[in-house]
């Protein structure tokens, strides 16, 4: 089935909106200004850009015939709403009203505005007209906005959620790693979507700012005290092994890495060499969040750059970097 998704997105987060459509809906899908053509389902509220997902069931030339056509649907329930989605074409107001009416007319069900047992959408795009359920996203990243524990320099939740989604394209389980969390940002995102991480940070303070901001949500206490740089190596030989792995050495699927920033100083380049090395020793993907230019140091790391984006806001602006 095809599914036609509509989106929306701030110039300065552009770039991220692109790459995280891409990735979610897959290399083949079709990106326009506000619209994306895909044969992957994939549910709206993941994204903080997705808006609406129209499941294709009907496809026609015109409208009348469009209409024809919808007549032979069964409503599930008795009450219905058809809202018209804008893609390719400008549809000023009283036409996509006047197309709503038309399908809606030949719906065997009884029109509600507001509270509609099952949601249709309507769209013309290309020169065909299409029709099927829709889907509309719910802003989830935007309750998550209202947490006890924030500082300045971290990452909004909706770019989180995003990266959350270039990391972790495929959710079922995925078993992920937020090294340096923070006060959990990041984790919270990913909780959200139902993926399997795991967040540490050397930062006392930020470790228990995270663990205020989960049991907040309601969410598990998934975060442990520790330097990154040191995640991944051998217990030393002095030390029996184990009978089982510890957590932090077993590789991740993905790993999600906001290098440290600081206003007033500069992360050494061996600390940041050291935070790399460790990232590759975890997992084989990895998306970096960093303010620096680090690309020779990702290289000597082991890692390939894959992709990138840039997310701005005023003058200031950080990298999003995908690396295999």
């Amino acid at each position: 089935m095809e599914h036609v998704y509509i989106y929306a997105c701030h110039e300065d987060e552009q770039e991220l909106c692109q790459l995280e459509l891409r990735t979610l809906l897959g290399a083949e899908a079709v990106l326009g200004a506000g619209y994306a053509v895909s044969a992957r389902r994939v549910e709206p509220s993941r994204s903080p850009f997705l808006k609406l997902r129209l499941d294709v069931q009907f496809e026609a030339g015109s409208l009348p015939e469009l209409a024809s056509q919808v007549q032979t649907l069964t409503v599930r329930g008795s009450t219905f709403k058809v809202a018209f989605s804008e893609t390719d074409t400008p549809v000023s107001y009283d036409r996509q009203r006047d197309v709503e009416r038309e399908i809606g007319r030949h719906l065997r069900g009884k029109a509600e505005m507001r509270k509609p047992e099952q949601w249709f959408a309507v769209t013309e795009l290309g020169g065909r007209w299409l029709f099927g359920d829709g889907v509309y996203g719910e802003a989830v990243w935007l309750q998550h906005q209202q947490k006890p524990q924030n500082y300045s320099t971290a990452l909004s939740t909706r770019v989180a959620r995003a990266v959350v989604n270039i990391a972790v394209p495929v959710t079922e389980g995925a078993r992920v790693i937020d090294p340096c969390c923070g006060i959990g940002t990041v984790l919270v995102e990913a909780m959200s979507m139902g993926i399997d991480i795991v967040g540490s940070d050397m930062n006392p303070l930020a470790v228990r700012g995270a663990r205020v901001n989960l049991a907040h949500f309601g969410m598990p206490n998934v975060v442990t005290l520790a330097d990154m740089r040191t995640l991944g190596l051998p217990e030393p030989a002095a030390a029996p092994a184990p009978a089982s792995a510890s957590r932090s050495q077993i590789r991740y699927d993905a790993l999600i890495l906001d290098m440290p920033y600081n206003l007033c100083s500069k992360l050494p380049e061996d600390e940041q060499l050291q935070m790399l090395q460790s990232a590759r020793r975890l997992t084989q993907r990895a998306v970096l969040i960093t303010t620096e230019q680090i690309d020779p140091l990702i290289e000597q790391a082991g890692f390939r750059i894959a992709e990138r984006c840039a997310v701005r806001k005023g003058k200031f602006s950080r990298q999003i970097i995908v690396c295999v």
